[in-house]
């Protein structure tokens, strides 16, 4: 099986917010040899975006041509224009009614929240953000000194370099611990699943 993943860019997206799962989710698809995942960019338009720090991003495809897509990665950056453009917010909601699951890094948290996605739950983002997260969004449990939490269909991450981290983690969810590691090696990267992380059920939310 082939899963879809499509992570969004935006004008002012961090650039490791989305760069890093693409490396991630490509990478594994590369060391698994028998493409476990097919990884889109996906822009409101087919319009280039500038990206923090200038970088110019050619989205591979747009809202209305993406198709299906099981697992949706939001990044973060300056999102202050993005979460009063209703129709992204609203396109985020509506693929969280068809994903498999919904992932955010870092300030991409602020624009789930605005979805309504995380209402009710626990959820992290940039530590930086932790009290603006907080104070936008008061229905949401805001974590400092998680480096991603995991509620099954919609999981959140902490900056910036936690969304490689997170990404492993969901690659472990999808395609095996194994895969997962490999990955990890293949990139060179030093990743420990246990650091700052966990899987919460709204049952054990519930019950704390």
């Amino acid at each position: 099986m082939t899963r879809s993943v499509g992570i969004y860019v935006f004008d002012q997206v961090e650039v490791l917010d989305f760069a890093g799962p693409y490396e991630v989710f490509t990478c594994a698809a590369r060391v698994a040899g028998d493409a476990p995942f097919a990884v889109r960019t996906i822009g409101a338009s087919r319009a280039a975006v500038r990206a923090r720090a200038g970088l110019a991003v050619h989205p591979e495809t747009t809202f209305a041509d993406c198709g299906p897509v099981d697992v949706l990665i939001i990044p973060g950056g300056v999102v202050t224009a993005e979460l009063a453009r209703a129709e992204v917010i609203g396109w985020i909601a509506g693929m969280a009614r068809e994903c498999e699951l919904v992932a955010s890094v870092c300030t991409g948290a602020m624009l789930l929240a605005e979805a309504g996605l995380l209402d009710g739950l626990s959820a992290t983002t940039h530590w930086e953000d932790l009290d603006a997260l907080r104070a936008g969004w008061p229905q949401v449990r805001v974590e400092g000194e998680r480096r991603w939490i995991d509620h099954g269909q919609i999981v959140t991450s902490a900056g910036i370099s936690a969304g490689i981290d997170m990404s492993l983690h969901l690659v472990a969810r999808l395609a095996g611990r194994a895969l997962a590691e490999r990955t990890a090696r293949q990139m060179d990267y030093d990743w420990n699943p246990g650091v700052r992380s966990d899987i919460r059920t709204q049952a054990q939310l519930l019950r704390s």
